[in-house]
């Protein structure tokens, strides 16, 4: 089996494009994988953000906007996923849709609408959605991040759970991750991936050492 943490940003589109390939690969490989998507809020998560809209990185306004709706979105998630992995996925994806694709404002009544189309118990998660457990759930997954020194979005660490040692490789950056996901389209490629890592040739000279590497 491989585990793939997936650390993204709630309203990203290029987070969106890498979740959907992923969730492709996931269908197609014949190796079991186990996915985990971890939203990130960080300075350089609004950052970018504020670049990608021509925006200066000193409007404090703008920077503490962004900062609420990302946190905001990271907590809808976070109860979206507390009825089900694959909810909390498909409930992600279409809110980073609706934002980034169809340029909607983020709102509550777009989270609820969107949480009901995904199927879930509209009660129960609102109840959630206010609860403590929730950002707590939420602080955990910025330690996470911190733990495996992530600094960027979207970046994943892969760990391969066939073997003992459990082997993880740290990935950042949307083209570096896309190169992985296209070199690994079967159990037999993702495994070679592992190996090649662990001998630190092929994928290792293509990209700077900050983009890939083992921990």
């Amino acid at each position: 089996m491989i585990e793939i943490y997936l650390f993204v940003n709630p309203i990203g589109g290029r987070c969106l494009t890498i979740e959907r390939q992923i969730t492709e690969l996931m269908k197609k490989n014949d190796l079991k994988i186990q996915l985990r998507l971890i939203p990130l809020l960080s300075l350089h998560t609004v950052s970018d953000l504020l670049t990608r809209e021509g925006l200066s990185k000193k409007d404090i306004n703008k920077r503490n906007r962004l900062s609420n709706i990302i946190y905001s979105a990271s907590l809808d998630v976070k109860a979206a996923q507390l009825q089900g992995k694959k909810r909390g996925r498909c409930f992600l994806m279409k809110l980073q849709e609706e934002l980034t694709e169809k340029h909607t404002p983020y709102s509550k009544s777009l989270v609820y609408r969107l949480f009901s189309e995904v199927g879930g118990d509209m009660e129960t998660f609102i109840e959630d959605r206010a609860s403590d457990l929730v950002k707590e759930l939420f602080v955990a997954d910025q330690q996470i991040a911190r733990d495996m020194q992530i600094t960027q979005h979207p970046a994943a660490v892969i760990y391969n759970c066939v073997n003992d040692e459990g082997t993880g490789v740290r990935i950042e950056g949307g083209n570096t991750i896309q190169h992985v996901i296209n070199a690994c389209r079967s159990r037999e490629s993702m495994l070679r991936f592992f190996e090649n890592q662990e001998k630190h040739d092929n994928l290792n000279q293509e990209f700077p050492a900050d983009h890939l590497s083992l921990i």
